[in-house]
């Protein structure tokens, strides 16, 4: 199964740049992933890190 992005629906296969794969970002919550392409990743970087615990600040 190819990974997609969960907001935009953007797949992971499509991209042909290297440094495009290495920006995408995934959540996991027990089995289940979330994958964001580089561009939603970027705007929802706030969100993503307020997830994080408090010890990463």
């Amino acid at each position: 199964m190819t990974a997609s992005c969960y907001y935009c629906g953007r797949l992971r296969s499509s991209v042909t740049d290297p440094l495009e794969l290495l920006a995408w970002s995934v959540e996991r919550e027990g089995v289940s992933e979330r994958w964001l392409c580089h561009v939603c990743a970027k705007k929802h970087v706030r969100d993503i890190e307020g997830k994080l615990p408090a010890e990463y600040w």
